[in-house]
C-alpha cells in the first residue's frame, strides 16, 4: 500500500522537482555510504540505455510522420534554425578563444593518451559526415547515426506523401504510440539521475579535478557566458521580448537531464517533450531537434578552442589575431562534425592543435587531460549543446507564430 502515496505524489510533482530531489539524495548517499552508491549505478545505466534505445526509432518515426502528413502549404522553418545553430556555434568558439586569452592556462603534460585515433583534417571530418548520411538505414538505427537516420526518414516521408491516406494515418498513430513510450521513460528520470549522481560522486570524488581548477573555470565560465548571455541575446533578436523565461526553462528541463546523461542523443526525447508542451510546430521540431543534436555544438566548440589554446600557451606559442580567428572557424566546423567522431569533441583537439604546429603526441596528452576533467567538462558541454537545440527551435517557431519574422 506504500506505493499508492508515492505514485500519487509523483503524479502531482513535476519531473524537474523530482530530478533535483534525486540529485541531492544521490550526492548524499555517495558521501555517506560510497559502497552502496556504487551499487545503484545500475539505475543510471538502465535509464541512459532506455533513452538511447528509444531515441533513434523515435526520431526516425517522428520525422517520417511529420513529413508524410505535412500539408502542401505548410512550412518547416528549418533554414532560420540552421542559421541560429551556425551563429551560436561560431560565437561559442569566439567566446572560448577570448576567455583563453584573458585567462591563459598552463597544463602539466606527462602521460600521452594511447589507443585513440584522431582525424587528420577538416576534410576527414566532413567526409565522415557524408558517409554517415548514406549509411545503411538498419546500421544507422543500430548505431544511432542521426545523420543517416534523418536522411532516410526525410526520404521515406517524402515518398509516403504520395501513399494512401490510411498508410499516412498508420505512421501518425505509430508516432503517437512511441511518444507515449517516451513519456514513460522520462518519468523514470529521477531514479536514473539518482543512480548516476551517486555512482559518479562515489567513484571520482573531487580530488581528480583539483589539479585542473583553472582550466575547468575557463571552460565552464565560457559555457555559462554562452548559456546566460549569448543565447538570450540571440533569442531576444528573434522574439523581441524578454528571453530569459524561455532560456532558463530550457536549461532547467533540458540542461539538467543532459548534464547527467552526458549524451545529446539520449536527450532528444526530453527536448521533443519540451517542444510538444510549448506547442511548437511539429513539422519543425521533429527535424530540427535531432538535427541540432548532430550539428549544434556550442559546447564542443568551446572545448576545442580552450584546450587547444591551453596547449599553445603551455608550449610558449604566441597566438596572433589572424590565427585566433582561424581557430574560431576551425573549432566551429569541427564541432559540427564531433558527433560523427569516436570520442566526441576531445578527439578533434589534435586537428585544431595542428594549426600551431603542435605534434600529435603532445596534442593527445591534452586529450588525456580532457578525459580526466570530463566528469564536469563533458557534462556541461552536453547540457549547453542539448538545451540550445530546443532554445533556438522554440525561438524561431515563436517568432513565426507571432509574425516577428
Amino acid at each position: 500500500m506504500i506505493f499508492q502515496p508515492v505514485l500519487s505524489w509523483s503524479q502531482r510533482t513535476s519531473v524537474v522537482t523530482q530530478i533535483l530531489i534525486g540529485l541531492v539524495l544521490g550526492a548524499a548517499l555517495a558521501l555517506a555510504w560510497p559502497e552502496a552508491a556504487l551499487k545503484v549505478e545500475l539505475l543510471g545505466t538502465l535509464f541512459i540505455s532506455a533513452l538511447k534505445a528509444v531515441a533513434p526509432i523515435l526520431v526516425f518515426v517522428l520525422v517520417i510522420a511529420a513529413i508524410s502528413n505535412r500539408s502542401p502549404g505548410q512550412t518547416s522553418h528549418l533554414r532560420p534554425i540552421l542559421w541560429l545553430y551556425a551563429i551560436g556555434t561560431l560565437t561559442a568558439a569566439i567566446i572560448g578563444v577570448m576567455a583563453s586569452m584573458l585567462f591563459p592556462t598552463t597544463l602539466t603534460l606527462t602521460d600521452a593518451a594511447t589507443g585513440m585515433a584522431a582525424p587528420g583534417g577538416i576534410t576527414e571530418v566532413l567526409m565522415q559526415v557524408l558517409k554517415n548520411a548514406v549509411d545503411n538505414p538498419v546500421s544507422a538505427l543500430m548505431h544511432a547515426n542521426y545523420v543517416g537516420i534523418l536522411v532516410w526518414a526525410i526520404a521515406i516521408g517524402i515518398a509516403l506523401r504520395h501513399g494512401a491516406e490510411t498508410t499516412r494515418r498508420a505512421v501518425a498513430d505509430l508516432s503517437n504510440g512511441i511518444t507515449l513510450i517516451i513519456q514513460g521513460v522520462i518519468r523514470l528520470a529521477p531514479l536514473g539521475i539518482f543512480g548516476l549522481v551517486a555512482s559518479t560522486v562515489a567513484a571520482t570524488g573531487v580530488e581528480a579535478l583539483m589539479g585542473y581548477v583553472q582550466l575547468l573555470l575557463v571552460l565552464l565560465g565560457s559555457m555559462l557566458v554562452v548559456a546566460l548571455v549569448v543565447n538570450p541575446l540571440i533569442v531576444w533578436w528573434k522574439i523581441r521580448r524578454n528571453p530569459y523565461p524561455l532560456v532558463l526553462m530550457c536549461l532547467r528541463e533540458s540542461g539538467v537531464t543532459a548534464f547527467f546523461t552526458r549524451s545529446s542523443a539520449a536527450n532528444i526525447p526530453v527536448n521533443m517533450a519540451i517542444a510538444k508542451r510549448l506547442n511548437l510546430d511539429e513539422n519543425t521540431y521533429s527535424v530540427a531537434i535531432p538535427l541540432g543534436a548532430t550539428i549544434n555544438m556550442a559546447g564542443a566548440a568551446i572545448t576545442i578552442s580552450v584546450l587547444t589554446l591551453a596547449a599553445a600557451h603551455t608550449l610558449g606559442i604566441v597566438v596572433d589575431i589572424s590565427t585566433a580567428i582561424l581557430l574560431c572557424v576551425v573549432a566551429a566546423v569541427c564541432a559540427c562534425g564531433a558527433s560523427g567522431v569516436a570520442g566526441g569533441s576531445l578527439l578533434l583537439i589534435p586537428l585544431a592543435c595542428s594549426l600551431f604546429g603542435i605534434s600529435n603526441d603532445v596534442a593527445m596528452q591534452v586529450v588525456a587531460i580532457g578525459f580526466i576533467i570530463g566528469v564536469l567538462q563533458d557534462s556541461a558541454e552536453t547540457a549547453l549543446n542539448s538545451s540550445t537545440d530546443v532554445i533556438f527551435t522554440a525561438a524561431v517557431c515563436i517568432s513565426k507564430q507571432e509574425g516577428k519574422d
